[in-house]
This record gives C-alpha cells, structure tokens and sequence, in this order.
C-alpha cells in the first residue's frame, strides 16, 4: 500500500471547491431527519449536487453514521483494476483532508483475491469523491474505505458482498455500507421512472440477484448496479430486515427538461 494523498477530481465542478461554498451547499442538501436508521447500507447518487444532491442529502440527513463506512461506486473511466480499493491514506477535500480506514482496506485486499490496490481507478472517477463531504456533514471523524468496482459478474458482485460481511463481523464494529449510483441514463423521463422503478423495488426485497438480473434483463442503465448488488448481499448477512425509498427525483426536476433524464434514489437498507 503506498503512502499517498489523493487530490480531488470534480471538486469545482460536481460540487463546490471552496470550504465556506462546501459548507453552504451540504447546509442546505443535508436536513437531518427525527427518524433516522443507523447506517446499516444504503444507495445513493453521484452526479453533480445541482442535480442528484437534494436526493443525496435527503438520505444522508435520514441517516446516522458509524465511524468506519466502506463505500462501493462504478469505475466510470475503465481504467485500473476491477477491483480497485484506494491505495491512499487520506482523500483532500475542500472540507481538509480526510484519512481513509487503511486498516480495513488492507483486510479486505488480503482476503478477497480479485481485490487490489491501485490508484489509477481513482484518479478521475467521481462515484466515490462526491460522497465525501456528505459523510463528513453527518460524522467529522468518519474513516472510509473507497473501492471502485468494475462491471463483475454475479457471482462475483455476491462473493464480495460475502466477505465484507464476514470481515465486518469479525470486526466486532459497526461498519456502514454506501452504493454509489444513479439509475436510468438519458431516457425520456416517463420511460426512466418505469425502469427505475423496476430496480427500486429488487432492491428494497433486499435481493441482490433479482436486483442484478432485473437491471440486465430490462437494460436497465443503473450504473451502479455491482456496487448495489454487492451491499445488499452483505447487508443481508449482516442482520438486514428492512429497506424502503427515502427519495427519488430526475435530472428533470431540476433542469425542466425531461426529453432526457438521469434517475436518482436514495435507499436505505437497516435492521
């Protein structure tokens, strides 16, 4: 594992690249709820706050975070390995820098074969770094864990679900577990709801295999269905009972335009 520091890909362009700017925007995105769920796992979008960041905030302000969070996004670029846990010690941000839990990044290397450190996967994706500040609005001392997936198949998107459960639980410690992703892709937006809608509801039964073949067999454009996939089956095996939308929105919400839309839900999945 090398001793480096990331440096922010989209900071001034998906979100703010000014601390006072950060702050302001997460002030307003981030309402915390009076019912919230401990952060068991949870879905939830990465594209630019102007657009996906009310559906992001309105999850992150349902939700209390424990120290440690892994989180799971799609490798956008197609460059690295195909599973690629952030060789870093601390992610800059606008907010100051922030470590990375490099103890149970190493675990995780170590136990799954497919996973490996490499920086080149990280180094302009977005999924993961727009995540960042929203969990540093609800929990300032939180340590994450960044690993970028590429497209795996199913058994291997449930064989990794299954060992961070198992490494979770031989923690002892409440980890949480955040999929990064949006739903449909440039779709008329009656056309994205109906899709989207039909990979909603695999995942709230909490199915990782229904939810990955739903998304494959309907050409569903969830970019982050592997990420999706893999939290659910470890939420799963860690005790997971419940899950439910918190909020879902289209790029059209926003722009007015709705020829062609991105989809965003934010789900969470609690015991």
């Amino acid at each position: 594992m090398e001793t480096t520091l990331r440096e922010p890909a989209v900071a001034g362009t998906f979100y703010p690249d000014t601390a006072s700017a950060l702050e302001r925007e997460l002030h307003q995105l981030v309402r915390v709820s009076q019912e919230r769920h401990q952060l068991l796992a949870c879905i939830v979008p990465h594209a630019g706050y102007v657009y996906s960041g009310g559906v992001a905030g309105e999850l992150y302000g349902h939700l209390d975070l424990p120290r440690r969070v892994i989180v799971l996004g799609p490798n956008h670029t197609g460059v690295g390995a195909k599973v690629a846990v952030a060789p870093h010690e601390r992610w800059r941000t606008p907010l100051g820098e922030q470590p990375v839990d490099v103890e149970l990044a190493r675990l995780l290397v170590e136990r799954f074969p497919d996973a490996s450190f490499d920086e080149n996967a990280h180094w302009r994706e977005h999924s993961l770094e727009v995540q960042i500040p929203f969990l540093l609005a609800r929990r300032p001392d939180v340590e994450f864990v960044p690993i970028c997936l590429s497209h795996l198949g199913l058994d291997q998107s449930l064989d990794l679900g299954r060992i961070l459960a198992q490494l979770i639980d031989e923690l002892g410690e409440e980890v949480g577990l955040v999929a990064s992703s949006d739903m449909s892709h440039y779709l008329e937006d009656g056309q994205a709801r109906t899709l989207d809608r039909m990979a909603i509801d695999a995942a709230l039964l909490r199915d990782p295999k229904s939810l990955y073949q739903t998304v494959h067999r309907e050409g569903i454009t969830m970019c982050g269905v592997v990420p999706a996939t893999v939290v659910i089956k470890a939420a799963n095996r860690l005790g997971a009972a419940n899950a439910h939308l918190v909020a879902y929105a289209t790029s059209g919400d926003v722009s007015g335009d709705r020829s062609a839309v991105v989809g965003y839900a934010g789900m969470c999945i609690h015991r």
